[in-house]
């Protein structure tokens, strides 16, 4: 059986670590790391990270505010707010909560952001510099699977790296990141997606498989090599009528018997999903450090 990747400890090390630095930047600046929070409606899955960010961000010391807007706002309203956070100098981070509903236009509300305080690299600008190799910001997810890759001590140097999923929260992002001649990174990188033909036949080929699919266990044990790594981004609700919710969360992975094939297997929930969030709160230090660099 393969080992289990504990994303929950390792988001835990990264939390401590964040505010040690948000202690010490506040004692050399009297500056307090900000970050605000737009939500827009009420979709379930939104709320509850928001929580996990807000309590995260307490924990390291971020001072932090979530604007809650009703699932009918206008999206010149939206827009207003952000422009007003733009110029807020308390908040040194703005993070819109995905998905937003039908009315607002996501691209449009990104490209809004000031790109320096963009902490999730949704802004055109940001997500350039990550292109070119020299990014300001990484989204919080892709970071968060480096740091879990780095960390359990797993290189992806020379490696050949498999992506499913072409996303610009994970998939794209996270393919440039692994490209950059950097420690952590430097692999052979493929990207996978619904029009990649025999996908079990790329995936077999991975030494690191990192699965962004969003489809409940779309990947199977015939599907990956044997002492291959991989990494679960999915968080799918299936039904389960054992559950007093009436539903449990699993991952773009067939868990169960892909653990017995790999050499690690990150677990949903409990792998990916922690770094994401302690990985936005690296960011929003990040972005204070820069603001108030000379």
């Amino acid at each position: 059986m393969g080992e289990i990747i504990d994303g929950a400890e390792i988001a835990r090390q990264v939390r401590h670590e964040v505010a040690a630095g948000v202690e010490k930047f506040q004692h050399d600046t009297d500056v307090i790391p900000g970050l605000a929070v737009i939500l827009v409606g009420d979709d379930p899955a939104s709320q509850v990270y928001v929580r996990n960010k807000e309590r995260s961000c307490q924990e390291a010391g971020i001072f932090t505010e979530t604007f809650r807007l009703s699932h009918e706002t206008a999206q010149d309203d939206v827009l207003d707010l952000v422009q007003q956070l733009n110029n807020d100098v308390r908040y040194h981070g703005i993070l819109v909560q995905t998905p937003l509903p039908e009315q607002i236009s996501e691209e449009l509300v990104m490209r809004s952001l000031d790109p320096s305080k963009d902490v999730d690299c949704l802004h055109p600008y940001n997500q350039g510099l990550l292109a070119i190799g020299e990014p300001r910001f990484v989204p919080a997810t892709p970071l968060g699977v480096q740091e879990l890759l780095i960390r359990s001590g797993y290189d992806c140097s020379g490696k050949n790296v498999v992506i499913c999923g072409r996303s610009s929260l994970v998939g794209k992002p996270l393919a440039l990141l692994l490209l950059r001649k950097t420690q952590g990174a430097n692999a052979t990188v493929t990207v996978c997606h619904t029009g990649t033909r025999d996908l079990k036949s790329v995936t077999q080929k991975a030494d690191i498989l990192v699965a962004a699919m969003g489809r409940a266990r779309a990947i199977g044990a015939d599907m990956v090599k044997k002492g291959a790594v991989v990494v679960d981004v999915g968080i799918n609700r299936i039904d389960d009528p054992t559950r007093k919710q009436g539903y449990r969360l699993v991952g773009d992975i067939d868990f169960d018997n892909v653990i017995d094939k790999a050499a690690a297997v990150t677990p949903v929930p409990g792998g990916v999903g922690p770094m994401t969030v302690a990985m936005l709160v690296h960011n929003t230090l990040r972005a204070a450090r820069l603001a108030n660099s000379p």
